[in-house]
């Protein structure tokens, strides 16, 4: 394989391993969040099906969609799902000022059973699962295609990189989840930028999309074009580094939420 192949190869799985830790992390979080209320020992068992569920319907979404990455129909869902989960979440935090543990406030008083509790994490794992595959595909669809038989539908070099991505995701949900949370009560501005990636990463599906020799509402060629891929690189740079350096400072926080992603 080509230098400049593994070069670009090596970047996008290292892109994907930094959005895939700070989601993982908001993930875990919200996880963590939804069975506080129970005892410590149930609590354990809830996150550890929490995590087999996640790493079950990953790996299925990736087998699925990499069947119907070429369907511009299905590039196009994706492309409007990432950028509402990107906006939604954005205004969610940032303008309604709402918070997971509010938003799962009542669901606490009402102190659910274990088995309900482990039905309503295996819902949420299904929707990061979702999050995390899209933006993992979007990302990886327009690397150049390798000497690597296909497996599912993809190029076996994409597959594996979004493979690789996931992979790293779980791993980081269920090993670093608390480190990145701490990170993100210290520079709460990455969670935001994580988002605004997300966003943008939809807006490279779209560009992708719009590029489909179905709809060449753009240049077939333009999506894998060094303009278009030098410009998406440079402003996920500029988000990232806004992110970090315009965060405001915060003291890191002790709450239950992190003591349950210590315990599991």
């Amino acid at each position: 394989m080509d230098i400049s192949v593994l070069l670009e190869y090596g970047w996008v799985l290292l892109l994907l391993i930094a959005i895939e830790g700070l989601l993982a992390a908001d993930n875990a979080l919200v996880l963590a969040i939804m069975v506080k209320h129970l005892p410590e020992e149930e609590r354990k068992r809830a996150l550890f099906y929490g995590l087999a569920g996640a790493f079950v319907f990953r790996f299925g979404s990736l087998f699925v969609i990499s069947f119907l990455v070429d369907v511009w129909q299905v590039q196009a869902i994706g492309a409007l799902y990432l950028l509402f989960i990107a906006l939604n979440h954005i205004i969610r935090r940032n303008i309604l000022k709402k918070h997971p543990k509010d938003e799962k406030a009542d669901e606490g008083k009402k102190k659910s059973g274990f088995w309900p509790t482990v039905i309503k994490v295996e819902l949420a794992d299904i929707a990061f699962a979702v999050d995390s595959i899209l933006a993992a595909v979007a990302l990886a669809v327009t690397l150049p295609n390798t000497n690597l038989p296909q497996i599912g539908g993809l190029d076996g070099g994409k597959f594996l990189v979004i493979f690789a991505g996931g992979l790293i995701g779980l791993i980081i949900m269920r090993f670093a989840a608390n480190m990145f949370v701490k990170l993100l009560h210290t520079k709460p501005g990455l969670e935001t930028a994580a988002f605004l990636i997300v966003g943008w990463v939809g807006v490279k599906l779209a560009v992708y999309t719009l590029s489909h020799p179905e709809l060449a509402l753009l240049p077939e060629g333009f999506a894998k074009s060094p303009l278009w891929k030098g410009t998406f690189y440079v402003v996920l740079l500029l988000i990232a580094l806004g992110g970090w350096f315009l965060s405001p400072k915060k003291e890191a926080e002790t709450s239950n939420s992190k003591n349950a992603i210590e315990e599991s």
